[in-house]
């Protein structure tokens, strides 16, 4: 839905709720599509949402459901948590089994508990044994409705299978297996098509078959579907047993999550949206800004430690935030290149040598191009030769680091098993204020003599 659109509908819709008219507004929802219904609900305060989700419940569960979905975790949490504990279990029913589980893990336990316990068996044990695994692994987010074929089937029996087969995930990729449930093959319906019904099974299976195993970090499951342009993946356990199978929207929902954490923590936020109340935003991004806080003092005692130069030499304080500021915008480049280079696997072990020569390269032929432009506007505008070349010479110093520092930042994290994203900006910022501020008022310390006091 266009979002001019969406944003009368929207203003439609809350005139109804004041109204009350439940009945239009189910009639309306009803000629909506699940993504259309979360765009619209997304204009709409915390207490509309609800009272429309509602209305929706009282509908069509299974609209309601997709839905659900579709707002994401945070948003669909908020709603959840007013709604009673029924209407909750009703509504995650709905949902696949993977789908279901992101909801559950992130309630509250004891609610989490009691709509567990509210729902079917079979849904509720599914969720379990999904909410066993590791957050973030291929186990957690994989569907564990796989559908699989004996590998001494014909082909023909193959496809009487799918026909009579009930609440199939996908049937694009079918996966065989042995008779301990071991994964031997794969074969797409096509090539089911495509043959005689008497051929084997056997015959038409490719048997390299590309899967990941259950504690699969979700990136690399990300990363592999990705690189073979899978359309969904098979999971395994330690003895090769498939136990389900993650398909590509759950594939795509990984890469939305990983690529707006990252973004997230480049900028020093956590899980934040546009919908998110004031107060836990404030919670949320205040720690990150005292550690900027804390980091920023470090520079600032470098610049106090000149404070009779730039007393001397007023004019100097003009140039700092141009070699601080230069060497923080280099090393965020090298830093924003290395982070997604490491989360695409693009950047190893073995290849970090080339990549860092690379970065340091980079930075110092672009601080040297922009440091004689700054110095070449400094000589003008001051009238002293020896001030460019102080302000040429501290940024090219700088966006050295900034290429180095950059590089090496998200290596360390890593190797640290720390995620590169998290504090890379931080500890980057403190070395090119600190670096920047020393260069520059250390350079023009040792040739204050030869400058004319401002």
């Amino acid at each position: 839905m266009q979002t001019p659109k969406a944003h009368v509908l929207a203003g439609s819709v809350r005139k109804l709720l004041r109204r009350k008219a439940y009945g239009h507004i189910a009639n309306l929802l009803l000629k909506l599509r699940p993504g259309d219904i979360s765009h619209l609900m997304r204009d709409l305060n915390e207490r509309d949402q609800v009272s429309l989700f509602s209305v929706l419940m009282s509908r069509d569960r299974s609209l309601a459901a997709e839905t659900l979905n579709n707002l994401g975790l945070e948003v669909g949490l908020e709603i959840l948590k007013l709604l009673p504990s029924q209407e909750i279990t009703n509504v995650l029913q709905e949902l696949e089994t993977d789908d279901a589980a992101v909801f559950i893990s992130a309630l509250p336990e004891e609610l989490a508990q009691e709509v567990l316990q509210r729902m079917r068996v079979e849904e509720s044990t599914e969720v379990q044994e999904l909410l066993r695994y590791s957050e973030e692994t291929a186990g957690r987010i994989m569907t564990p409705n796989v559908f699989a074929l004996h590998e001494d089937l014909s082909v023909g029996e193959a496809i009487h299978s799918i026909q009579t087969a009930q609440d199939l995930e996908m049937v694009f990729y079918l996966y065989v297996v042995d008779d301990r449930n071991h994964l031997v093959g794969v074969v797409s319906l096509r090539q089911l098509l495509m043959v005689p019904p008497s051929t084997p099974l056997k015959k038409v299976m490719t048997g390299d078959v590309i899967s990941v195993t259950t504690d699969t970090d979700q990136e690399e499951v990300a990363r592999q579907v990705a690189l073979y342009d899978l359309l969904a993946i098979p999971v395994v356990d330690q003895e090769n047993k498939l136990v389900g199978v993650i398909t590509v929207d759950d594939v795509i929902d990984v890469i939305k999550e990983e690529a707006t954490e990252d973004i997230y923590y480049l900028a020093g936020v956590t899980d934040d949206h546009v919908q998110t109340p004031p107060a836990v935003s404030i919670r949320r991004r205040l720690p990150w800004l005292v550690i900027n806080l804390a980091t920023a003092l470090i520079a600032a005692t470098v610049v106090a430690f000149y404070e009779p130069t730039i007393a001397r030499f007023a004019y100097l304080a003009v140039f700092l935030p141009v070699v601080a500021g230069m060497g923080g915008n280099c090393g965020t480049q090298t830093l924003t290149v290395m982070v997604r280079g490491l989360a695409l696997g693009e950047v190893s072990w073995e290849n970090t040598k080339a990549t860092i020569l690379k970065e340091i390269l980079v930075g110092t032929a672009n601080g040297l191009i922009t440091g004689l432009i700054a110095g070449l506007v400094a000589f003008l505008w001051k009238g002293n030769y020896l001030l460019g070349v102080v302000l040429s010479t501290a940024m090219i110093i700088n966006m050295f680091v900034a290429g180095l520092m950059g590089s090496l930042i998200p290596l360390a994290l890593k190797k640290l098993n720390i995620d590169p994203a998290i504090a890379s900006g931080i500890f980057l910022t403190t070395f090119t204020d600190v670096v920047g501020f020393l260069s520059f008022l250390g350079l023009a310390h040792l040739l204050l003599q030869y400058l004319p006091a401002a």
